[in-house]
């Protein structure tokens, strides 16, 4: 469509909840600022809701506004920017599609969409000449994806690493804090609104998964989804796996790690994209990221290392994101121009996680008697992986890694810890299942990677 100088830019909202509720309170609010951004104004016309019953203060207020029809609302020639809320896979692509296809830019928080099938959406606006735009997608009002695939544009980024699923850091915060079990921590975040009635999406990782799928895809010019992404929850973690990181000087966190792996031994240069729980040591900044905050570091080769910082959901904060990103398809409406298109033109092969270095915190509950620790050993040995530290906990104090002596506890039972040096992750985790069948071995108790994140993991002797 043509836009006549002066006019304003066209505004359709799908969906309205907590967070749609915010964008339309900024649009209204801040109107003089926006057009003053802007260098014209911008204007709501639609809010497409499935349920008008349940916003009836926006019907009150904006009754002209409020429709049942979204297909419709995007179809109309007076939109100029689709803003999508709706969030899950349908009908939110087939609205987004359709916007693209008739000539609409698009700005969307929906990171399950893009990390399923945003390479759909990109072919999509680069063949309209539209702008795509999701800085809400991940992190909420922190700004690391613009930053990802505009400022660090001349950079080779190497590594992007961090907590990005405000609810499970509430939880495990709040197990380090108190003390309490992952069940008690998870009723805490439910009753204060940090976890969702159904808490699957975050506790189990796949949040962090899809913004992990996302972060990759821009950091590495790599098409990466979230079935690319290996995934693991906090479901497992114990009061006694918190209590033994401490004891550490280590913490636990839910992290997303995404790695440009260089190539070595025959195999082609590669991305590693991974989510799971693990001990971190307390003197890395992301040790002290506590409550529902984000921080994710970049490392670059000419940057450094870059951390970013704040409020990683929310209806206010995540709103904020998206307001940055009207602001920026509007102003290219304005003065005719695009915002950066998709770069995927690297095409690297993701690594599987069996392949990916990773080092492990092993507990272990054995029976208190001569032999053990060299049978345990010699499972890690035959694999090769090597151990990097070995203590003994409840029962008498007596393993040694170096001269093997063991003392003998009344209660024929000891709780034994393993840290591993570096390894691939198939051969630890067949080193941890052959341990398991030890008839000295009476139980696996917990199983914690461990990240050194460019530091070094002083009090458990691992080099990061």
């Amino acid at each position: 469509m043509t836009r006549g100088e002066g006019a304003p830019v066209r505004v359709a909202l799908l969906g309205c909840g907590t967070v749609g509720g915010e964008v339309v309170r900024l649009l209204q609010d801040q109107a003089g600022e926006l057009a003053a951004r802007v260098g014209a104004p911008v204007e709501l016309v639609g809010v497409a809701v499935r349920r008008p019953h349940r916003h009836p203060d926006l019907i009150a207020r904006y009754p002209d506004l409020v429709t049942t029809d979204a297909t419709a609302l995007v179809a109309r020639d007076d939109v100029d920017v689709v803003v999508e809320v709706i969030g899950g896979i349908e009908p939110a692509r087939s609205l987004l599609l359709q916007a693209i296809k008739s000539g609409k830019s698009v700005v969307t928080a929906n990171k399950a969409l893009l990390a399923e099938d945003g390479a759909t959406l990109a072919e999509a606006a680069d063949a309209a000449g539209v702008d795509l735009y999701y800085e809400a997608s991940v992190a909420g009002a922190i700004p690391l994806l613009r930053p990802l695939r505009e400022s660090l544009a001349g950079d080779a980024i190497t590594r992007v690493a961090g907590i990005v699923n405000g609810t499970t850091n509430f939880i495990l915060s709040a197990m380090a804090s108190s003390g309490a079990g992952y069940a008690d921590a998870l009723e805490e975040a439910t009753r204060l609104g940090y976890a969702e009635a159904d808490p699957s999406a975050d506790v189990d990782g796949y949040d962090a998964a899809s913004k992990a799928a996302i972060l990759a895809t821009l950091a590495f010019h790599t098409r990466v989804t979230a079935a690319d992404v290996y995934c693991e929850g906090i479901r497992q973690v114990s009061a006694a796996d918190v209590a033994a990181a401490v004891g550490l000087g280590c913490t636990i966190k839910l992290l997303a790690i995404c790695e440009r792996v260089p190539a070595s031994g025959g195999r082609p240069e590669s991305v590693s994209a991974r989510v799971y729980p693990a001990m971190i040591p307390l003197s890395h900044p992301l040790a002290s990221v506590d409550g529902a905050f984000n921080a994710v570091f970049v490392e670059a080769e000419a940057a450094g290392q870059l951390m970013f910082y704040g409020q990683g959901a929310g209806g206010a904060p995540t709103a904020s994101a998206i307001m940055g990103d009207l602001v920026a398809v509007a102003r290219n409406r304005v003065g005719g121009g695009r915002g950066p298109r998709e770069s995927a033109y690297a095409s690297l092969p993701v690594r599987p996680m069996g392949d990916v270095p990773t080092r492990y915190h092993v507990s272990l509950e054995v029976a208190d008697r001569a032999g053990v620790l060299s049978a345990i050993a010699g499972e890690f040995s035959r694999r090769g992986v090597s151990i990097a530290a070995v203590r003994q906990t409840g029962g008498q104090d007596g393993f040694s890694p170096v001269s093997g002596e063991e003392t003998v506890n009344p209660d024929g039972a000891a709780r034994l810890v393993v840290v591993t040096h570096g390894a691939a992750d198939s051969a630890l985790a067949g080193t941890v299942e052959a341990i398991a069948k030890l008839d000295v071995v009476r139980a696996v108790e917990s199983v914690l990677r461990v990240e050194g994140l460019g530091r070094t993991v002083s009090a458990l002797g691992v080099a990061g």
